[in-house]
């Protein structure tokens, strides 16, 4: 399985609160995932990085900002939101 970190802003204008509760959720259905900061997740998957893109590409609307990175499994962090295990055993 891919390692991806997803990072995202989204603009505080109109629904702004369903589109990050929509994130949340689509996050969320890849089923292995930590959210680390606020607009920072982890998932795993066997989707390649443009897939996962697409597809939350469909939630955001034109002004906001998304990046998915896949992660080379070397990362150092502090006083996440996350628990660091699931950290060390899944980037």
């Amino acid at each position: 399985m891919n390692s991806y970190l997803i990072t995202y802003d989204i603009e505080k204008t109109g629904d702004y609160g369903s589109v990050y509760n929509a994130m949340y959720e689509e996050i969320k259905a890849y089923g292995i995932w930590a959210h680390i900061t606020d607009s920072c997740w982890a998932i795993k998957t066997n989707l390649p990085v443009v897939a996962v893109r697409d597809n939350l590409l469909r939630i955001l609307r034109r002004g906001d900002r998304l990046m998915v990175v896949q992660t080379a499994h070397i990362a150092a962090w502090s006083n996440t939101m996350c628990n660091n295990d699931w950290l060390k055993e899944n980037i």
